[in-house]
């Protein structure tokens, strides 16, 4: 196919117009005086050849002018001016031949398909059915991607119903390799075959396969940390004197490649000068994600104190792993454990036995997370040892937490807790602590 000239894409819609009087021309042609006048066929067909021939060299000069601009047009071929060679045999009567038909090549048409939006205000993501969402990214992770749209507000769509994704601003990625997950922070492009991330000047390119997470990248070292201050107090006056307090604290530290986490729970309560109710629990650990689904625990460590169990202190440090059963943006689902250390201090014992005991232990924990509706979060964690008898023989901590969220930054909480030594240990009078103890907290959560 020979080309005759480029056509700017603006010139398009004259070429459509041109298309459209085709038709036309045989009506056109007979009421043309300047055709119809002429008295013998003969001379009729001569004029209408030269019309011809005038109208190819209007579009040749055309083509010259418009090959300046060829960077933004279009091929225009001569198959696109006669759509067959049998249109350049003359009829009788012959009629004007339509010489102005422009379409979009295949070319043209595959680089308006992979145009990509601006990337200056959103992010954006394509559709394998090609639609673009422009928005927020606010996590990738287990092959489901949480994506806060501009138009259609908080949306988990599929990876894999993902053709591209183009990021504004830095994000941080991890990619796995036979070493574990690699952290990047820089600008980022998937599309269905490759990651590509841009920071600094340099480029890295990886398979799409290889991809495990993507997270809003970290400005500053605070962006990493989050916490929640959740209390309760009643206070009642008048026939009774009871006063009550409680406070749960959640200190978190995430990055794409660990995560510490700090918990504490303690309550409070006193009736007039007594006191019932004093217990403080503290937990901690550090957790190196060492691939998609494994992740290992250099050192976790718990306090507890509750006097009413006889449990003046104790202690427990360990190390361990764990496995990440569920880990979506919606649901997490984690099992974990590892040997340990324990030592126990009572407040009282039975005359002839130790006050401070300790005991290898085995430590089993899972964590369970999960919204019920749009405003309800769901979460139980359960703690169990298993030691020596002198140490409970098998003691856990279990919570369940409603939280209901009233305003972006705080929530009500209701938290159900149960608490369980096997062989609670006597105390100097020879009484022995029940082995379970049972809370229900109502408290106000802040989200910093």
């Amino acid at each position: 196919m020979n080309t005759i000239a480029r056509v700017n894409p603006g010139n398009i819609l004259i070429s459509f117009c041109l298309n459209k009087i085709k038709g036309l021309l045989p009506i056109i042609t007979n009421r043309i005086p300047t055709l119809t006048c002429f008295p013998n066929t003969t001379l009729r067909a001569l004029a209408c050849r030269a019309g011809t021939l005038l109208a190819v060299y209007c579009l040749s000069v055309a083509g010259v002018w418009t090959e300046s601009n060829a960077g933004n047009s279009l091929d225009l071929s001569t198959g696109d001016i006669f759509t067959s060679s049998s249109e350049l045999v003359f009829g009788e009567p012959p009629q004007l031949l339509l010489l102005a038909q422009a379409s979009v090549s295949s070319e043209a048409s595959a680089n308006w398909e992979s145009s990509r939006p601006p990337t200056d205000q959103f992010d954006w993501i394509q559709t394998t059915s090609g639609e673009w969402l422009k928005g927020e990214l606010k996590v990738l992770y287990s092959d489901q991607l949480e994506f806060d749209s501009d138009e259609f507000g908080l949306q988990t769509i599929d990876w894999e119903d993902v053709a591209q994704l183009l990021s504004h601003g830095a994000k941080r990625v991890s990619i796995d390799s036979p070493e574990g997950p690699r952290v990047f922070d820089g600008v980022v492009t998937v599309d269905s075959e490759k990651i590509t991330i841009v920071s600094s000047g340099s480029v890295e390119k990886f398979d799409r396969i290889l991809l495990i997470s993507i997270t809003p990248g970290a400005d500053s070292e605070q962006d990493n940390w989050s916490t929640k201050i959740s209390f309760g107090l009643n206070f009642t006056r008048g026939n009774s004197e009871l006063t009550d307090f409680i406070l749960k604290l959640n200190i978190k530290r995430r990055t794409p490649e660990n995560r510490f986490v700090i918990d504490y729970l303690g309550n409070r309560s006193e009736s007039g000068d007594l006191q019932t109710v004093n217990n403080h629990r503290l937990n901690t650990f550090f957790d190196i994600f060492a691939a998609r689904e494994y992740f290992w625990r250099p050192v976790f460590y718990e306090y507890y104190r509750d006097p009413f169990q006889n449990v003046d202190s104790r202690n427990t440090i360990g190390i361990g792993g764990g496995y990440h059963i569920i880990d979506t943006p919606r649901t997490t689902w984690d099992v974990s454990g590892g040997p340990a250390y324990r030592a126990t201090r009572y407040v009282s014992v039975e005359p002839g036995d130790s006050d401070s005991v300790d005991t290898p232990a085995l430590v089993a924990n899972t964590f369970y997370d999960t919204p019920l509706t749009k405003t309800i979060d769901f979460n139980v964690r359960y703690n169990l040892s298993i030691v020596n008898q002198e140490s409970g023989t098998y003691t856990h901590h279990a919570i369940a937490t409603f939280e209901t969220e009233i305003t972006s930054i705080l929530d009500f909480d209701v938290s159900v807790i149960w608490d369980r030594i096997q062989d609670p240990q006597a105390r100097a009078d020879s009484s022995v602590p029940k082995q379970d103890d049972f809370q229900l907290l109502l408290t106000l959560g802040v989200d910093m």
